[in-house]
């Protein structure tokens, strides 16, 4: 297992698609609910400097990917989750129109803790995103492609350790 060395200079999480949800707290579920669900991909916009130099805007090109809730508090709040399907997010240049299609339809199973912290086990190609200054990686979007975990902890603070697999930048595919 190879772990990714941590700098001065990392990074903070967003998430894009997985990037946005990542980062959201779970949602209560009804009881009795089971199977699969879709779960919809939101769009959404980065101001310059938070993950790339420019801004940039993120949208779902291809999205069907699905949630199966796994567990949940009596109360209905989600515990543990698993995602799959078809995800592509193009990642825009808002100031000169370049963009990149990435491949995101990679497979996890997600563990929400009370304190928000978050677990992710994943395999294949997931969007996410990290900040300045509150992660293991510099800041930038990245595809992660084959096994890994991600750990969000409390403060926001995400560790990525690849089992097996890449991390890629992007924000320079569209600089």
């Amino acid at each position: 297992m190879r772990r990714i060395p941590l700098r001065l200079t990392t990074a903070v999480a967003a998430v894009a698609a997985l990037v946005a949800t990542l980062a959201a707290a779970p949602t209560a579920v009804a009881a009795g609910r089971g199977g699969w669900e879709p779960w919809p991909s939101p769009s959404f916009d980065l101001p310059a400097g938070a993950r790339c130099d420019f801004p940039v805007h993120l949208e779902p090109v291809v999205d069907r990917v699905e949630r199966h809730v796994l567990a949940a508090d009596p109360d209905g709040t989600v515990r543990r989750v698993a995602y799959r399907g078809a995800l592509v997010m193009r990642l825009t240049n808002t100031l000169t129109g370049a963009h990149h299609d990435a491949d995101a339809g990679g497979r996890s199973h997600v563990g929400y803790r009370s304190d928000g912290s978050q677990t992710w086990r994943a395999h294949g190609p997931v969007l996410l995103g990290f900040g300045a200054g509150a992660g293991n990686l510099p800041r930038d979007l990245y595809t992660v492609d084959g096994d890994y975990t991600i750990e969000i902890g409390a403060t926001g603070y995400r560790t990525l350790t690849i089992k097996h697999g890449s991390a890629e930048p992007l924000c320079a595919k569209v600089a």
